[in-house]
């Protein structure tokens, strides 16, 4: 598993963490920043994925 992809689950898991926080406390700046950060964290998986899914095409060459 590439290191990003690792990265960005982190990241997802603390972004519903810091949107979870956000609604139940009441704090819309820190639901959105949640939901930023998970949004990121989607991006940054989805570049690591990427980056495996070449990394094994090309091993089978």
């Amino acid at each position: 598993m590439d290191k990003d992809r690792s990265a960005g689950i982190g990241h997802q898991i603390k972004g519903s963490v810091k949107e979870a926080a956000g609604k139940v406390t009441g704090d819309h700046k820190l639901e959105a920043e949640g939901k930023l950060e998970k949004a990121g964290g989607k991006v940054q998986n989805a570049y690591g994925s990427a980056k495996d899914s070449v990394r094994d095409a090309a091993r089978k060459h």
